[in-house]
């Protein structure tokens, strides 16, 4: 069983941004620039968006965050968007998400300029990404992608069964492995709270993603021989220690893992990769290339 280490690959990657930065800026250019919109006072987001206000400055990237108040109204969210889709000086932003009940989700993400969506949420861009046109990838995807690229997990011919389909996880892995693409080309199964028979599916899983959003979903039972596991859930689970709480994924890494090929831990897999997708994201939007 071997480890794909997402921080140590996210570290990599960050080094090779941070020396393309570094020759923009000595050419005398500016830095590439991304906003991220944060309202109300969600503490995983506060924890997700100081994330990458220190993932920019590793890499030599300008970084600005909105805060905005709880009660902060539609209007006033979609006029900040609208300035930052004309400003100039701005390459890419996202209005992290959760945002408060009163705030209509999809009708915020539509008002995104989709070429400084570097989130990948846009309708534009989820369609791009179906046309296997150039365009953002969602970034949790995105980086299970380039996972399973650095690690030289081959994925062509094989059978990659993900579990979860949100919009913002499994429908667009599903979409970008099944691709002729490297990585991709994979014949992809995607199954759900809905789905009959999803242990013996996964069971013959070669490169299961496990996305359902459940603690300790996946066990021993449901992977096969020399699997790829890929564990994108993150849950904080409350314990007597001095911290108060753990972390853990939506595999039972400890009984899991012995049957793998390549398993991702939780913390230190997907979680990183996430926030470099972003980076990358923002660099492509800074060199036009969407």
């Amino acid at each position: 069983m071997q480890l794909i280490d997402g921080k140590q690959i996210a570290s990599d990657i960050k080094k090779e941004l941070a020396i393309k930065s570094a020759v923009l800026i000595d050419k005398g250019d500016r830095a590439p620039h991304l906003v991220a919109v944060l309202v109300g006072e969600d503490a995983a987001s506060q924890t997700y968006v100081a994330s990458k206000e220190r993932a920019c400055k590793e890499v030599g990237f300008t970084s600005t965050v909105y805060k905005l108040e709880p009660d902060t109204s539609e209007d006033k969210l979609l006029e900040i968007i609208d300035f930052l889709n004309n400003d100039d000086e701005v390459d890419g932003f996202i209005v992290q998400l959760p945002l408060p009940a009163h705030i209509d989700v999809q009708k915020v993400i539509r008002s995104i300029n989709p070429l400084k969506d570097i989130d990948g949420f846009h309708p534009v861009s989820l369609g791009r990404m179906m046309l296997g046109e150039p365009t953002f990838l969602p970034a949790t995807p995105f980086g299970i992608l380039q996972l399973l690229e650095r690690s030289q997990i081959e994925t062509s011919g094989k059978h990659c069964v993900v579990l979860g389909r949100s919009n913002i996880v499994g429908t667009p892995i599903s979409v970008m492995l099944s691709r002729k693409a490297k990585p991709g080309n994979c014949t992809v199964t995607m199954c759900h709270t809905g789905t009959k028979n999803l242990k013996e599916i996964a069971q013959t899983a070669d490169i299961l993603i496990a996305a359902m959003g459940q603690p300790a979903f996946v066990t021993a039972e449901m992977v096969k021989e020399g699997a790829v596991v890929i564990d994108v859930g993150i849950h904080r689970i409350e314990d007597s220690s001095e911290k108060g709480y753990h972390i853990v994924g939506d595999v039972k890494f400890d009984e899991v893992a012995p049957k793998c090929s390549f398993i991702t831990p939780v913390p230190g897999g997907v979680g990183p990769m996430t926030i470099v997708s972003l980076l990358i994201n923002t660099f492509k939007a800074y060199n036009k290339e969407v």
